[in-house]
């Protein structure tokens, strides 16, 4: 979105009303997949982020309302100093820049998921979630519906038959049926490698076990969902693939520590919370294909189809898998044949 020349202006201004200073200047930190905008200002030896979140477009309250939950479960979220909720800026502790996605090798990983790991463990185990609203059926059924609106019909140019209908929406309840069978808690919904830093430093510790804990960012769209939902986003992370037995490992040990954590019931073993795991993560990355489509071509943003290949691979290799899915995973390859999913479509 390009934001008039007084938008910015109006950011400038309360940006040196808050700090009292009328020298500073607002560089680019970063954007995401939204409207909001994020700025970097440095004001008596300190660096701080300015979010830019226009209310008619982003409402700012739910990012306050949420991370406050996050910070008092004693989880790194960005610290607000000010905010104007009526013209949609905010105040806020600067993270650094360091996400997890560049600094992700074989040599980094365990030890930076073990953190984001022990992270996720404390989110859904102390997180007060009431009030919160739930991952619904509906909700899932509508993400799942981007897909054939945006990435076959938009990205491909195919318009499914009515027997496609069919085989899509059967797959479609399989996926709902195992979202909703699950155990329910906080889920924030992008628990990825571009919400996560690594905070140099003095980054804080989690008292309860003596390990450090990531930054965390842009949950403002959390809710209360599957169990599974934040273990799939990171470990099946959009951006970044694992080979599959790495990936089953990190499963299993989070399945363990949720059972210890008495978050799931003794009786889930290995295969189903696999299952768990695996269908929960192809829900996701089958609304992603939508969504990625949609930032392309609703939004005008194409660099997010550079990242369609992984994730339609996610969702091949997974519905491939079981049998009850084998025929939404034909139709999907049917569809793309040999086509070059990163190319924007005419």
């Amino acid at each position: 979105m390009t934001l008039p020349p007084e938008r910015h202006a109006a950011r400038l201004a309360w940006t040196r009303q808050v700090l009292d200073d009328n020298t500073l200047e607002l560089t680019p930190a970063s954007a995401d997949a939204s409207f909001r905008s994020y700025w970097r200002t440095n004001h008596a030896g300190q660096s701080w982020i300015v979010m830019d979140s226009p209310p008619a477009q982003e409402d700012p309250r739910p990012w306050l309302e949420i991370g406050a939950r996050l910070a008092a479960a004693g989880l790194h979220v960005p610290a607000v100093r000010a905010h104007d909720l009526q013209e949609g800026f905010l105040l806020i502790e600067d993270l650094g820049s360091t996400l997890y996605l560049p600094v992700l090798n074989d040599a980094t990983v365990d030890a930076l998921y073990g953190d984001a790991l022990q992270a996720l463990l404390r989110m859904q185990r102390d997180v007060d979630t009431s009030g919160m609203q739930s991952y619904s059926r509906d909700f899932l059924q509508r993400e799942l519906e981007l897909m054939p609106e945006w990435f076959l019909r938009r990205h491909l140019g195919y318009t499914p038959s009515c027997e496609e209908w069919d085989v899509l929406e059967a797959g479609f309840t399989v996926l709902l049926h195992n979202a909703l069978a699950q155990p329910q808690g906080f889920v924030h919904r992008d628990y990825h490698s571009r919400n996560l830093l690594v905070v140099d430093g003095n980054r804080p510790q989690n008292i309860a076990t003596r390990q450090p804990t990531p930054g965390i960012i842009d949950y403002q769209g959390a809710l209360i969902g599957p169990i599974t939902y934040d273990l799939a986003s990171l470990l099946r992370d959009g951006y970044i693939a694992w080979d599959r037995p790495r990936v089953e490992a990190w499963v299993e040990g989070y399945r363990l520590h949720l059972r210890a954590a008495q978050l799931i019931d003794a009786a889930v073993d290995r295969e189903q919370f696999l299952r768990w795991f695996d269908l929960t993560g192809l829900q996701r990355h089958i609304k992603v294909l939508g969504i990625f489509c949609r930032l392309c071509y609703r939004d005008g943003k194409p660099g997010y189809l550079d990242d369609l290949p992984r994730v339609y691979g996610y969702v091949i290799e997974v519905a491939a898998r079981y049998p009850e899915l084998a025929g939404l995973a034909a139709l999907l390859q049917r569809c793309v044949d040999s086509r070059d999913l990163r190319q924007v479509a005419a």
